[in-house]
């Protein structure tokens, strides 16, 4: 070969290399019930760019209004296309009976966010066994949850707390915003509709959030690493954001969004781990940086893991915007001590390949609990459905991970369905 092709040949493979760019952490929105798909819808519109959206419902009527791209009917066995009646046990076994196509949907993602009203059926009884699954798979998972208003019932609201429980118990860190706060916070002669859809937003502010710090560059840049090491295995968080303008921008956007009152906790104090974004135009001053960092910090617990990062974004104008992420309150404390094996993250996560961080300093930690029994029966290896393809399926019982049991038996033929969306 003459050096002249060697040189092109060179060149094009130089060329090609460029062309491949390592790509970014793999993030995935499932909203679970007719809440979580409600917020789900929200973000859309919204325009949240970077993640990707999945609705999942037993109520089939309902999923077909949704705007996700890709919509998973739940336990269409079990519920005929119909609600779960307010019932969570409804919901858990609606889940439990399509855990191949949620696995299915969730290979490969780094982190997946679990939206949902909890107190009602579906978003209650799914949103755990989502949330396990999710965790089972190595994916970072987080849980952005409303509670019910005050005049849906105490039947309701005790559902939604033993919801929470077993989602605290599935997932590594749980967002919980209670609607009742709202009743404060919106003017009296504001219609049903309307704060429900606030109540939405809210939800979608907590998501945006934490997804913006991962898929928007900066000139201190924050990463996917840098959000899994404040919330791996953290339990309850705070997520706090606010824009202000004026004199003591900094300052003033830094108090409002470690006082966020429209969160199940109100302020920082205590937190271990503390996330801090703040994005505002070049000509935000290092002075401004200081004070607002300094705020949050004395808030904080004075041990405290602190990540600060920064974004330049023109569009800001004399604004600042702030984020913060808290996490590590007392009485969340994961266990130090050696944890059972069963309890740990699946050593080896299936994945789409592309390069995972380093585990995060509570990766030694005990891990979110499964909630699936150890009964169970597991996955044949034949192919699963096209991903759009969500049909019930056809089984003797309820299927679960081939992970979660070492041996299991296969499983027999299976009826396709039509697509939900269609």
């Amino acid at each position: 070969m003459d050096s002249s092709s060697r040189s092109e040949e060179e060149k094009n493979l130089t060329l090609a290399f460029e062309e491949r760019p390592v790509t970014g952490a793999c993030i995935k929105v499932i909203g679970v019930g007719g809440g979580g798909c409600n917020a789900v819808n929200r973000m859309i519109e919204a325009g949240i760019g970077g993640v990707d959206f999945v609705a999942a419902n037993t109520d089939l009527q309902a999923l077909r209004m949704s705007r996700a791209s890709v919509r998973l009917q739940l336990g269409g066995k079990l519920t005929k296309g119909l609600g779960a009646g307010s019932n969570p046990e409804v919901g858990k076994q609606a889940a439990l009976e399509d855990t191949e196509k949620i696995i299915e949907l969730m290979e490969g993602a780094d982190m997946v966010f679990i939206t949902a009203g909890l107190g009602g059926g579906t978003g209650t009884g799914a949103a755990p066994i989502i949330g396990s699954l999710a965790a089972e798979l190595g994916a970072l998972t987080v849980g952005v949850v409303t509670k019910p208003f005050g005049f849906e019932g105490r039947k309701r609201m005790r559902q939604s707390d033993q919801g929470l429980k077993e989602l605290k118990d599935a997932v590594d860190t749980v967002i919980t915003i209670p609607n009742e706060k709202l009743l404060s916070s919106v003017a009296a002669g504001t219609s049903l509709s309307e704060a429900f859809k606030i109540a939405d937003d809210v939800l979608r502010q907590a998501v945006q959030g934490i997804s913006d710090l991962i898929t928007i560059p900066g000139v201190i840049n924050l990463d996917f690493a840098d959000v899994r090491t404040i919330m791996t295995g953290m339990g309850m968080a705070l997520m706090g954001t606010a824009i202000a303008e004026g004199e003591n921008r900094a300052a003033n956007a830094a108090r409002r969004a470690i006082n966020c009152p429209l969160l199940e906790d109100t302020t920082i104090q205590g937190a271990r781990g503390v996330l801090i974004n703040v994005t505002g135009n070049p000509e935000m001053t290092l002075h401004e940086v200081s004070e607002a960092s300094r705020i949050i910090q004395e808030a904080a617990d004075p041990e405290a893991n602190i990540i600060f990062g920064s974004v330049f974004d023109e569009s800001m104008g004399n604004k600042i915007k702030i984020t913060v992420i808290a996490t590590g309150f007392e009485g969340d404390e994961p266990e130090v001590d050696e944890p059972p094996a069963e309890s740990r993250r699946a050593p080896h996560p299936p994945g789409n390949g592309q390069h995972r961080p380093e585990p995060s300093p509570h990766e030694g930690y005990a891990r979110p609990t499964r909630l699936v029994p150890s009964d169970s029966s597991g996955f044949s290896n034949e192919p699963i459905m096209p991903p759009h393809d969500f049909g019930s399926t056809r089984r003797d019982d309820f299927d679960f991970p081939a992970f979660l049991k070492r041996k299991a038996p296969p499983l027999g033929p299976r009826d396709g369905n039509q697509d939900p969306g269609e």
